[in-house]
């Protein structure tokens, strides 16, 4: 029996901690993972076109405020879009259907 380095036996505690993830995506997992990256890409960018502007807009009108109302408002949109992303990815991954 070999001794094994601290290394393999961190490795082990660590695989053990882990969920197991010995299976591989397939293809249409991998595109369908694609196709979600791209779709929630561009919904971010979608409301970062709505919103960006309108941050502009009250700053030039010196409403701070109101700016970083907006400001916040994005932050949120942007941190939503990027939960359901991360959730849909996960059911992907699962094997499962998405909604």
């Amino acid at each position: 029996m070999a001794i094994k380095s601290a290394y393999d036996l961190a490795m082990e505690k660590l695989a053990a901690k882990l969920p197991p993830t010995g299976r591989k995506l397939t293809r249409a997992q991998k595109a369908k993972l694609a196709r979600l990256t791209s779709v929630f890409t561009a919904k971010i960018a979608e409301r970062e076109l709505e919103l960006k502007p309108k941050i502009a807009a009250a700053l030039e009108k010196g409403d701070a405020e109101a700016a970083q109302k907006f400001e916040e408002t994005l932050r949120t949109e942007i941190s939503r879009l990027r939960s359901r992303l991360e959730a849909e990815k996960e059911t992907v991954r699962r094997g499962q259907r998405t909604p």
